[in-house]
C-alpha cells in the first residue's frame, strides 16, 4: 500500500512535467536584433510594393504612372528593399534566383495587361 501511495504521486508529476511546453531556442541578441531589422525592413518595403500593386490594378490610374511603376519604381524597391529583408528572413526558403524569377512574372503580367513597353 505504501508503495502505491508513493507511486501515484511520482507518476503524476512525471505526466505533469512531460505535457509542460518545451523551452524556445534561445536566440543571441545581435540575432534577435537582425531578424528585428531585417522584418521592419520587410514590411516596410511589402507596404511600398502593395502600394504599387493597388495603383496598377485601379483602372484609374494613369498609363504614365503605370510605366512609372513598372518599368522603374517597382522593381528598384523589389531588388534593393523587399528582395534583400526577405532573403535575410528566409534564407532557406528563398533564393535570389527564385526571387527575381517571380519579380519577372510579375512585372510580364502587368506589362502585357497595360501594354506597357520599359525603354533599357
Amino acid at each position: 500500500m505504501k508503495q502505491i501511495t508513493t507511486l501515484i504521486p511520482l507518476l503524476f508529476s512525471l505526466a505533469l512535467i512531460g505535457c509542460q511546453k518545451q523551452p524556445e531556442e534561445v536566440t543571441t541578441a545581435a540575432t534577435g536584433k537582425t531578424n528585428l531589422v531585417a522584418k521592419a525592413e520587410f514590411e516596410k518595403s511589402d507596404a511600398i510594393i502593395n502600394t504599387y500593386l493597388d495603383k496598377l490594378d485601379n483602372a484609374e490610374t494613369p498609363q504614365a504612372e503605370r510605366t512609372q511603376i513598372l518599368c522603374k519604381d517597382y522593381p528598384t524597391e523589389y531588388k534593393t528593399n523587399y528582395m534583400p529583408a526577405l532573403l535575410k528572413l528566409s534564407p532557406t526558403e528563398y533564393t535570389r534566383a527564385q526571387l527575381l524569377k517571380d519579380l519577372d512574372i510579375a512585372l510580364d503580367y502587368y506589362k502585357k495587361k497595360d501594354n506597357i513597353e520599359c525603354q533599357s
